[in-house]
């Protein structure tokens, strides 16, 4: 047990306090958000809204970090999208309270969607789930107990044992790990279409595993390969061709021409 969690410190989770920068210095007018879970921990996120807009994005960013490193891919989403995009730091991260976990990461990601849908101006049915990395696993969870437009997911891993042999190799640590993150198992039971995208060079989650996570999901699905990308330059290196693909998804899915039949892949 003592490895198992020595682990869970140093492998999965990598969050970091200080918010260095705001969607202000990347223009962009901003709420920032507080709300409270179900078991009682104070959430931070900030809601970035775009003129017009019926879609929202419940954005679930990965391990490392916290949302003050994510101005530059949410100012890019948000202008290239056309969509409100809501982010939020688990607990633990930047300036939300408690000790992360994966229970508690599924705790933030029910109380982010119950702030979004007490909204009045929002569409409560035209939001969709986000996640990035480890965000994939917990936008994936919520997908499976909450009803959602679509679920877009970047770079997911299969499981969190399936990431320990991938980075250890000769370490038999998985059987030690309690953090699960099924994202593999769970997908099966999401009915919302699905999205998966990933970098053909990610040299953190090997595209192998996006890949397992896409054959278990259930149709309507479509994954879209970034050439040249690896794990954090996705929206670098697919530049507008990237963006197009998530707005056109998503677009199809509001407008319910994604058919239920619809598998596929797209370069």
């Amino acid at each position: 047990m003592f490895w198992g969690c020595l682990m869970e410190e140093k492998f999965i989770f990598f969050p970091v306090a200080e918010i260095e920068r705001t969607p202000r210095d990347a223009g962009l007018a901003f709420e920032d958000v507080y709300f409270t879970t179900a078991d009682g921990v104070r959430v931070n996120g900030w809601f970035v809204p775009y003129s017009g807009a019926r879609i929202t994005l419940l954005w679930f960013h990965g391990n490392a970090g916290n949302i003050g490193h994510r101005v530059d891919g949410l100012k890019r989403l948000h202008d290239k999208v056309n969509a409100n995009v809501f982010i939020i730091d688990y607990r633990g991260y930047g300036r939300s309270e408690g000790t992360v976990s994966e229970k508690g990461t599924y705790e933030d990601a029910r109380a982010a969607l119950q702030y979004l849908r007490s909204r009045k101006d929002l569409d409560p049915k035209s939001i969709v789930f986000f996640g990035q990395s480890l965000g994939a696993a917990v936008a994936t969870e919520l997908a499976v107990r909450k009803e959602c437009l679509a679920l877009v997911l970047e770079a997911p891993f299969a499981s969190i044992r399936e990431m320990a042999r991938v980075a250890f190799p000769l370490l038999p640590i998985g059987p030690l790990l309690r953090t699960r993150y099924d994202v593999a198992e769970k997908i099966k039971a999401v009915k919302a279409p699905v999205l998966v995208l990933q970098g053909d060079q990610d040299e953190v989650i090997p595209v192998e595993q996006g890949r397992k996570v896409f054959a278990a999901a259930s149709a309507p699905k479509e994954f879209y390969t970034v050439r040249g990308a690896g794990h954090n330059d996705t929206f670098i290196v697919g530049g507008d061709t990237y963006f197009e693909a998530v707005k056109d998804f998503i677009e199809r899915a509001a407008a319910g021409r994604i058919k239920t039949a619809a598998s596929g892949s797209r370069e």
